[in-house]
């Protein structure tokens, strides 16, 4: 029996491997040919052992100017994140005190339908409105992604959260807006911190809706990295570095809060 066990955790042990091993793989070489030239990358010697070169990284800051797609990005995924919470803290709270389950039902399709069915009226109303090549049209489209998502969460989670907690606040004067932000909203800081992590990368990374109705003046990350693609040539070191700069915030601020997602994202898992 105890070798049975040894060989299936071997096993496991195995299986985990090869799985973190193909997800892992796909950044390890991005991070490798950001720092190699153009031949270097083509060529099949030098996948490990190259010289490396910031030549790229010059590239993308220099050349095409990244600092400001990496503030339009910031500014765009901040304000978005920051709005979504402010509507949908007190709507997921309200859906989950009153069990409007339907209504919960209905933001989970809100959230499920293509963006893309989104884009020619979001252009039609922000080109009548003068909206097109500004912030507020970026912010406003991101959030059709990121305030669904955050009811959801939030809806779970204060669902676990005794509904006694919020009366005994009343009876010491506290309003229902009081009792709110007072109690519910410090003992939700796990699940609104997963909420505004997720909303936030959602938004970081979004591609389309920047597409359609940013400028040259808002242009956001993704849509920067076409600067390295042409109709007769990738230029892959470059377009590597620019993943690599699209990456790195967004891993660190995961890495370092963690603990709040696995947190958030599970406890949905022990209620009841």
């Amino acid at each position: 029996m105890k070798a049975k066990k040894l060989w299936f955790g071997r096993l496991n042990l195995f299986l985990v491997i090869v799985v973190i091993a193909a997800f892992l793989f796909p950044f390890f070489w991005m991070i490798l040919a950001s720092f190699k030239t153009q031949a270097q990358i083509m060529s099949n010697e030098h996948f490990l052992f190259f010289k490396p070169t910031l030549k790229n990284f010059y590239s993308v800051f220099e050349e095409h100017n990244f600092l400001r797609y990496i503030w339009n990005s910031f500014v765009v995924a901040f304000f978005s994140t920051l709005f979504g919470l402010i509507l949908g803290l007190p709507a997921a709270y309200a859906i989950a005190k009153f069990k409007q389950h339907g209504l919960g039902l209905i933001i989970l399709i809100a959230r499920i339908i293509p963006g893309i069915s989104f884009m020619i009226p979001w252009f039609i109303i922000f080109s009548n409105l003068g909206l097109i090549n500004t912030y507020t049209a970026l912010i406003l489209s991101h959030m059709l992604v990121g305030l669904p998502f955050i009811i959801w969460v939030m809806i779970s989670f204060y669902e676990t959260l005794p509904m006694e907690l919020e009366e005994a606040a009343r009876v010491d004067g506290c309003t229902i807006q009081g009792a709110f932000v007072r109690i519910m909203m410090p003992l939700s800081t796990p699940g609104i911190i997963t909420a505004s992590i997720l909303s936030f990368i959602f938004s970081w990374n979004n591609f389309m809706f920047s597409l359609v109705l940013a400028g040259d003046r808002t242009k956001t990350l993704p849509i920067a990295v076409f600067n390295f693609m042409s109709y007769s040539e990738i230029n892959w070191g470059g377009l590597m570095a620019a993943a690599v700069v699209i990456t790195l915030p967004i891993l660190i601020i995961s890495l370092a809060l963690q603990k709040y997602i696995i947190s958030g994202m599970t406890v949905g898992a022990v209620k009841g």
